[in-house]
């Protein structure tokens, strides 16, 4: 089963809704099928935390499986510590991860990004 992530911007009371609507169809025994979701609060936030940059390095990693900061920043083209600071920040929202060997790699075999232009 392919791992996928759904990227998005959410406002709080849509994200609220979404919770609540999920725990009373537990609380009914309904099943849903689970889901893994990064949101954002705005286009902006979403914009200037995947930057251009940083999606090349998601496709880069993607393409070319785990490997070193060192590595990525070359095969980049780009600073090593400017790399490293796009990997940490990517770790923590949960695009990328590191393997046991302290390589880094995107644990998703499909990343969906939807927008819409009017709610």
């Amino acid at each position: 089963m392919k791992k996928q992530i759904k990227i998005g911007v959410v406002d709080a009371a849509a994200s609220a809704k979404d919770f609540i609507d999920a725990w009373k169809k537990a609380e009914q025994g309904k099943r849903r099928e689970p889901q893994v979701q990064l949101t954002f609060e705005s286009f902006e936030t979403l914009l200037k935390t995947l930057t251009p940059g940083r999606w090349m390095l998601l496709k880069t990693l993607h393409k070319s499986g785990p490997m070193s900061i060192r590595s990525l920043s070359a095969e980049l083209r780009r600073d090593y510590k400017n790399v490293h600071t796009d990997v940490n920040l990517m770790k923590n929202i949960g695009l990328v991860e590191r393997t046991e060997d302290n390589k880094v790699e995107v644990p998703w075999d499909i990343v969906e990004a939807r927008l819409q232009l009017a709610a």
